[in-house]
């Protein structure tokens, strides 16, 4: 697709024939999520939450979580550095961008109830799913760990009693080639049933490893699910277990250098913003699995007692050259694991959940740095977390249309960070001349954080809401310490506290046809995590670059949040968001002076925007989807030493689509991402002392066409 009046056409075309669909509807879809934990609607639950369902992913072409940036109000979600399948995560200014053990991630993933603690391989593709939940604000009364900013929770398809299934796949840009299916039955009595589900996504590079003439940023993953299910007649009990696994075999991902390394005589710039020149092996791979059981038991009336068992490991092997050049200044060769289970006891009702959480994991891993070919150290240890914590929310009827919800969550948490960083004689890693931290801490705390929400119903179509909730987020131990250059580098990091109030209304209007949703919150945001690079001197006088692990004293965030679906007829549909973000720090010591007035949120737009047209009618014996699409970013830092030069300033993304279903089992679909080819950094790096700067771009213009099948 060469031409983005590809799609204008079709709609001027559109609205020049007979609106008479043969399945679409004018009402809007009714959405029910379990965000409360409990089956509600979208529009009545008081929480700040989109909910995606399948045929809303499909439709806006959501192949993996990274795709919902854009959708979903206040939200930055990509790709980290390093693969494709490591996540970064950010609600409404608060997440984590380190994926590095030790630290942990500021807005919870979860998997069917199961929570994903590191971002290897969290970075999941939609397949096979019923729909995608965003919580937007401090969760912790509600769900196990870590929501300190919210919650992305997906949610698979559940098992059915009838035998049905899904095959999809398509050819695009690149070299793609992705296909997805699942199929799921029951015996014929209904109590045991089962679903299979798989995908592989596979496409070249978007540039070249000009060393060697590999592809880099191309995409080599393939995933799958298993979930089994006895569901036993005249008995209040059912039993789940799933099985997962992702492997992604992707190579490095490419980048821009935006400046000369000054270590290169005659070095000189190339125009690609994917081409690299790296003299490391292009080799990367994260293997992530888990499985979960999952047992109910309806004890009479709306009361249930819910056990969550859940079991999560990863493994990657990645290389990381900074410099992106075959010279060896600055090449690292990094190895995670992890491996962590979970517990989670909950009793439900119709008004509210009490639960009981406990997680305990042990992440680890080598990361080994050569610069200049004669300088050669370690980050080398481990870190073990384990949790528990009691948690509450229940809602309360204080007359016809108010109610009050109260919610409160105790935690403890400990961790306890094995740490031994050396450097070495030569790259072979074999040989150490000197010991740069070596220290075995622990470290335990305790937090208790309230909920208090007020809700008010107008009428079935008009509700508002007021919350106040308080997030945490605990410290921990800087496992890149180097005391030898920086002798407070082994001391801890601080817990993370989030005091959060925010205004909602939710509104079905234009009798039912549009859905409007908006929110205005204040945020107190105490110790904010960062993670921070600093260049220096080596011993050997040699240049090099410290990770730390600071905190920032105190934050505000301020913001408004509004989504919308408007159906004005059976043929047209607009959808749209918008946020603006106000994220200001008030206390920011640098070597004991405030310099908050000098620093900014990283992965925070200010403003942020999207709207979604599409269009329906009658055509070749089925009905034609013309769909168009733009999203809005204004200026954003995605590191927090706040590079000008890897700034990404405002920028627009066009995406558009034509789909073609005979009926409700079979569809042709045209899709275009970045229909403009807009050229847009979501990373980068920015070390002076390594003469690295440079510039990790989204993915350029892509084409695909694919067939789904249902049956």
């Amino acid at each position: 697709m060469k031409h983005p009046r590809l799609s204008l056409v079709s709609l001027a075309l559109a609205a020049a024939l007979p609106a008479a669909p043969a399945f679409a509807q004018e009402a809007l879809e009714t959405v029910t999520v379990t965000a409360r934990k409990r089956v509600e609607t979208l529009q009545d639950v008081p929480v700040a939450v989109t909910a995606l369902g399948a045929e809303s992913l499909e439709r806006l072409n959501v192949r993996n979580l990274g795709d919902l940036q854009g959708n979903v109000p206040s939200l930055t979600l990509y790709a980290a550095r390093g693969s494709n399948t490591t996540i970064t995560t950010f609600i409404r200014g608060v997440g984590q961008a380190d994926p590095l053990w030790g630290v942990d991630p500021g807005v919870g993933i979860y998997l069917d109830d199961a929570y994903i603690a590191r971002p290897q391989g969290a970075l999941l593709e939609v397949f096979d799913v019923q729909r995608v939940e965003v919580l937007r604000g401090p969760q912790g009364t509600l769900y196990g760990k870590n929501t300190i900013g919210g919650a992305v929770k997906y949610v698979s398809k559940p098992l059915g009693t009838q035998f049905s299934g899904q095959a999809s796949a398509s050819f695009g840009s690149f070299g793609q080639f992705n296909a997805r299916g699942a199929v799921g039955g029951a015996t014929t009595d209904g109590e045991l049933r089962g679903r299979v589900a798989f995908a592989t996504m596979n496409r070249d590079g978007f540039g070249t490893n000009l060393t060697d003439g590999t592809g880099v940023s191309d995409q080599d993953t393939t995933a799958a699910r298993v979930s089994l299910g006895w569901f036993p007649k005249n008995s209040p009990v059912d039993v789940q277990v799933s099985f997962d696994d992702t492997t992604d075999q992707s190579g490095m991902r490419g980048f821009q250098r935006l400046a000369t390394n000054r270590f290169v005589p005659g070095d000189v710039l190339m125009s690609s913003r994917y081409d690299i020149k790296s003299g490391m092996p292009n080799k990367n791979r994260t293997d992530s699995s888990g499985h979960a059981l999952t047992a109910n038991w309806r004890l009479g009336g709306d009361w249930a007692l819910k056990y969550i068992y859940s079991h999560r490991q990863s493994a990657t092997d990645t290389g990381i050259d900074f410099d992106g050049l075959p010279n060896k200044i600055a090449d690292v060769l990094a190895t995670y694991t992890d491996d962590s289970d979970s517990h989670e006891l909950q009793l439900t009702s119709g008004k509210g959940v009490l639960g009981l959480y406990r997680f305990s994991g042990d992440a680890g891993g080598r990361v080994r740095n050569n610069f200049f070919n004669a300088s050669f150290g370690d980050t080398n240890g481990r870190v073990y977390t384990t949790g528990t914590a009691v948690f509450g929310d229940y809602e309360w009827d204080l007359g016809p249309a108010l109610s009050l919800s109260t919610g409160l969550r105790w935690t403890q948490e400990e961790k306890r960070a094995r740490v031994l960083n050396r450097a070495f004689s030569n790259d072979s890693f074999t040989t150490p001349i000197a010991t740069v931290s070596d220290f075995d801490k622990t470290r335990k705390v305790n937090n208790v954080s309230p909920r208090l929400s007020l809700g008010y119903e107008m009428s079935r179509e008009v509700k508002f809401y007021a919350s106040a909730s308080r997030g945490f987020k605990s410290g921990g131990y800087n496992i890149r310490a180097n005391v030898t250059a920086v002798p407070d580098s082994a001391k801890p990091f601080e817990d993370e506290e989030l005091d959060s109030y925010e205004l909602g209304a939710k509104m079905l209007l234009a009798g039912g046809k549009l859905e409007l949703n908006t929110a205005l919150f204040h945020n107190n945001y105490k110790n904010v995590q960062l993670s921070v690079f600093t260049s220096f001197i080596q011993a050997n006088g040699q240049p090099g670059f410290f990770g730390d692990f600071t905190n920032a004293g105190r934050a505000n965030v301020n913001g408004l949040e509004l989504e919308f679906i408007w159906r004005p007829s059976s043929s047209f549909q607009l959808r749209g968001n918008a946020s603006h973000i106000d994220a200001k720090y008030k206390e920011y010591f640098d070597r004991g002076v405030n310099v908050a007035s000098q620093k900014w949120f990283s992965n925070t737009p200010k403003n942020s925007a999207a709207i979604d047209a599409e269009y329906r009618f009658p055509a070749f014996g089925g009905e034609l989807r013309t769909r168009l699409g733009a999203s809005y970013r204004s200026k954003v830092y995605p590191t927090t030493d706040l590079s000008e030069a890897i700034a990404q300033p405002g920028y627009t993304l066009v995406n558009a689509g034509i789909t073609w279903a005979k009926d409700a089992n079979l569809s042709v679909s045209l899709q275009a991402s970045n229909l403009t080819d807009k050229a847009y950094r979501t990373d980068g790096y920015n070390i002076p002392a390594l003469g690295v700067l440079s510039g990790f771009y989204g993915p350029p213009r892509q084409v695909s066409l694919g067939v789904n099948l249902r049956f």
